[in-house]
């Protein structure tokens, strides 16, 4: 009697028998090491893309070759070894003649042991050291009992049964194997990413991109519009453009021509008074009719052919509506900002972002806020909004590395198969309401795979699975190869598959609760592998990330879940929806909370050196950083006073940072902010206050600034004019500070910069008024005079000079200090000052603030009637402006000033009085 007996099917039953329950609970111990076999061919497929995405087609037809001719010359042995050694088992007497007679083949039966019989000697399943046979293939053949002996041809085991993949990779067939598939995956690549070149290089559209040719082009929207952030550019605050990728399916040139192509360019809409309100309702794959100019791309080797620039178009026109499923998107995203209208800002602003990466309404304030503490990947559309679904129906991933069959699918009685299917159907969901865009079919194959691996009860699938994602979307899109974020996001996968799993264990056997082990595991894991390309675009290593992140991951899920729930039931039950969107309120309150609180203190991050040479030095530093970490944890008394000394360095108590770095100096009188090529000055007016004279044009820089010197309360911002490098840091003096009134300039020029200043006082509640000559005001030890402008005089010339001629002049004193602050005075009205009635008061100042950031307009007379003992001049390095002037700086040396400018000397404070006046420098 013939059996036949699956080795695997039996383990999988074992498996199943062991865990007493019909849906498959799994141990993952139980399924053996890590499988690791297709990572070389993603990483090559990954490398080989990035590589050929614009290189030349000769060359990259050269590498193709090279990889095909190279995987067969090391495929071809092995097919031929196999051959002759099928000829060299074949039986005696087959060979060039079949057999007479039936051939009767039976298969022994595997002798399972149960679990726990290990080491009670050979069995048939056992497998011998010495050259990897099972003790069944050494035996002789026998049939049933009664039956005669009968030959096996090919009951011999493969060599690698019982060892692992990692053992296999090693044997030298394995090896050649490895890296014939590895060539193939980088031809693949190769090709796939040559063709995607190609096309973005084929057709008219780049021509007509180097002529800088005006055009008028039928486009197909493929992403969400965006509005960016408003820029300084010079002395104006650029107003914000609404930014959208699209593709030119035809274009029309001046002659009239036109030609059908498939290019994707980037849309650059100039809002100008209309705020592109109308462009921002646009949904991807709508087409429209654009007239624009069109010009090469700021960066080459991105996914763009050009860049279409649109000047102040109010109204897009329209020429085929969108799909269904995108309008059935686009309702749904409505819909949920439709539910959280009545909540409060933060939450208001947080849940579309949490929920369908939707950020239109983050203040600019709030984004940097997520930046500072590495939170912002919770705002964009990625893996972790596609898991926490997954994970409701799945269960939780850090509860699946013990059990894997969690969640509600159990609970509904839904069995495996069913569960990943259902799954698939809340993915394809996912893609559908937060767009097919190249960031979202990363973050769903990312997200899913791995929970979907978790899912079927296979541990060794995690691994190979993100693999396979990464070899497919790279074949698939080749510039997610270049793309930060998808590296950030697969790095941070494997790190969650790979590093936390060990290091949460690490800290349960030092007795951390097990729910804070896998979230300080996780947590500190994706740090630990993201940190080094986050500096490649920042320059900056944050410290308040990991425990950021930690307080974080309490309410992403609550908010993310609830968020969903919204979007869901808001088409058919608004008062649903937005009671739903209530209850997610109080976890994005609590992480807006989390990001602005971990943002704001003193050493929340420490500079490190940008590009790939300072990822690199980290990438170095961290594995150290970890070790000596492992080292401290054997020591609970070291580490408790590590711990608290990085708790010192990151919140930086006043008296402590003082006397370590001695910045703010004590007695400090004024203070030049280091603010780039603007103005910010900080007069001392007790402790914990000050008052701020200009804010810069960057609101980070004057923050920190402000943050330095402890300044919590601010009695007055004056505003000497309203160009933006004097203006536009408004939010940073006003962030989370106590300021009493905003005194300007009478002249609202630049108007839109001016109504900029009254919309963020308005929405603090601050009061502003006008400065007028004349004016004198006291607060403490410090007092002031405002000398110019006079009331009722409105500066003569042009818009630029008229703006700076009205500048708002001070005399300050403080602790017999005489300090005069020029704003950005030009020579006009530098000598109509020397006329006016306050003129007897200018001679013989301690501290000269030098008018528009030392420039060479100035006049003469009014540097030598002023005298100063010092003068400062706040410019930027290396400015295209040129500022401050070689003979303005010799101007005021000449007449025995001490000359400090912040592109050199950074941040100064004034100290003294009398003999004792000197400078600190930060």
């Amino acid at each position: 009697m013939s059996r036949r007996l699956d080795h695997a099917s039996t383990a999988r039953r074992a498996v199943h028998t062991v865990s007493g329950n019909r849906l498959g609970s799994a141990h993952p111990r139980q399924e053996g090491p890590a499988d690791l076999r297709l990572v070389p061919p993603a990483l090559a497929a990954w490398a080989t893309a990035a590589y050929a995405l614009d290189t030349a087609p000769g060359v990259l037809t050269g590498v193709v070759v090279v990889c095909l001719v190279a995987a067969g010359g090391l495929l071809l042995p092995l097919r031929w070894r196999q051959r002759w050694r099928r000829r060299r088992r074949r039986p005696f007497g087959t060979v060039g003649r079949p057999t007479a007679g039936p051939s009767v083949t039976v298969e022994r039966p595997l002798t399972s042991r149960p679990p726990g019989t290990a080491g009670r000697g050979p069995g048939a399943g056992d497998v011998d050291a010495r050259d990897g046979r099972s003790a069944a293939s050494r035996a002789p053949a026998r049939g049933e009992p009664g039956e005669p002996p009968v030959t096996e041809p090919d009951a011999e085991p493969p060599p690698t049964a019982g060892r692992g993949p990692v053992v296999a990779l090693l044997k030298p067939p394995a090896v050649r194997a490895a890296v014939a598939l590895a060539l193939l995956c980088a031809a693949a690549a190769a090709t796939s990413a040559g063709l995607h070149g190609a096309d973005l290089r084929s057709g008219p559209v780049p021509g007509l991109a180097r002529q800088f040719a005006g055009v008028t082009a039928e486009v197909e929207v493929t992403s969400d519009p965006r509005l960016t952030r408003p820029r300084v550019t010079g002395t104006r605050l650029a107003p914000p453009s609404v930014v959208l990728n699209a593709r030119v399916r035809g274009v029309q040139t001046a002659n009239g021509s036109v030609t059908a192509t498939r290019t994707p360019v980037l849309v650059i809409v100039d809002t100008g008074r209309h705020g592109g309100r109308e462009w921002l309702k646009l949904l991807p794959s709508t087409r429209l009719r654009i007239t624009g100019r069109l010009a090469p791309p700021a960066v080459s080797g991105d996914r763009i052919a050009a860049v279409l620039r649109v000047r102040d178009r109010a109204v897009p026109e329209v020429v085929a509506e969108p799909s269904e499923a995108q309008r059935f998107a686009g309702r749904l995203r409505a819909g949920l900002r439709q539910a959280t209208d009545g909540l409060p800002a933060d939450p208001r602003a947080l849940l579309p972002g949490l929920v369908v990466g939707d950020t239109s309404r983050i203040t600019p304030e709030l984004d940097e806020a997520f930046k500072e503490t590495d939170l912002a990947h919770t705002l964009a559309v990625s893996g972790s909004n596609l898991t926490i679904i997954l994970a409701l129906l799945l269960g939780p991933p850090g509860l699946a590395q013990r059990s894997e069959r969690r969640g509600l699918a159990p609970r509904l009685g839904i069995p495996l198969r069913a569960t990943a299917v259902l799954g698939g159907v809340l993915t394809l969901g996912f893609v559908v309401v937060c767009r097919p865009d190249p960031s979202v079919l990363r973050a769903a194959a990312c997200g899913a795979v791995v929970l979907l691996a978790l899912a079927t009860g296979r541990r060794r699938s995690l691994i190979p699975a993100l693999a396979t994602a990464v070899l497919l979307l790279v074949l698939y899109d080749p510039w997610l190869a270049r793309s930060y974020g998808f590296l950030l996001s697969v790095l941070a996968t494997g790190a969650l598959l790979t590093l936390a799993p060990r290091w949460s264990a690490a800290l349960r056997r030092r007795r951390v609760p097990p729910r804070l082990a896998e979230a300080l595991a996780a947590a500190a894991a994706a740090q630990a592998v993201c940190a080094p390309v986050v500096v490649v675009l920042s320059a900056r290593v944050s410290l308040v990330a990991v425990p950021c992140n930690l307080l974080a991951e309490f309410a992403i899920a609550p908010a993310t879940v609830l968020g969903f729930a919204a979007l869901a039931t808001a088409p058919v039950a608004m008062p649903v929806a937005e009671a739903l969107a209530r209850g997610a309120s109080w976890p994005a309150g609590w992480l807006a909370d989390v990001a602005r609180t971990g943002a704001a203190l003193p050493g929340a991050g420490v500079d490190w050196p940008g590009g790939w040479a300072g990822a690199a030095t980290l990438a170095l530093v961290t594995p150290v950083v970890v070790a000596v970490g492992r080292r401290l944890l054997r020591h609970p008394w070291l580490c408790a006073a590590c711990g608290v000394l990085l708790v010192l360095a990151v919140v930086q108590p006043p008296p402590l940072t003082r006397v370590v770095t001695g910045w703010p100096p004590p007695g400090w009188r004024l203070a030049m902010c280091d603010v780039g090529q603007g103005d910010a000055t900080v007069l001392a007016a007790g402790e914990g206050t000050g008052v701020v004279v200009d804010a810069g044009p960057d609101p980070g820089l004057v923050d920190r600034c402000l943050r330095d010197l402890g300044i919590t309360r601010i009695p007055l911002v004056v505003l000497t004019h309203f160009h933006a490098d004097h203006v536009a840091g408004l939010p940073g003096v006003l962030r989370g500070r106590s300021v009493g009134a905003i005194e300007t300039t009478g002249l609202e020029e630049p108007a839109d910069q001016a109504r900029f200043v009254r919309r963020h006082a308005a929405a603090r509640g601050i009061a502003v008024r006008g400065a007028r000559a004349g004016e004198r005001r006291r607060t403490g030890d410090l007092s002031w005079q405002v000398l110019w402008p006079p009331p009722g005089q409105s500066p003569q010339g042009a818009v630029a000079d008229a703006a700076n001629d009205a500048s708002v002049t001070l005399l300050v004193r403080s602790a017999g200090l005489r300090m005069l602050l020029l704003g950005d005075l030009e020579p006009p009205a530098q000598q109509a000052l020397l006329r006016g009635p306050e003129a007897a008061s200018l001679g013989g100042v301690d501290v000269l603030k030098v008018a528009h950031h030392g420039s060479a307009y100035q006049d003469p007379e009014l540097i030598r009637r002023a005298a100063p003992r010092l003068a400062l001049i706040s410019c930027g390095a290396d400015n295209p402006y040129g500022h401050p002037a070689p003979g303005t700086v010799a101007a005021l040396r000449a007449g025995g000033a001490g000359v400090l400018r912040t592109d050199l000397d950074g941040a100064m404070a004034v100290v003294g009085a009398g003999a004792e006046l000197w400078v600190a420098r930060d």
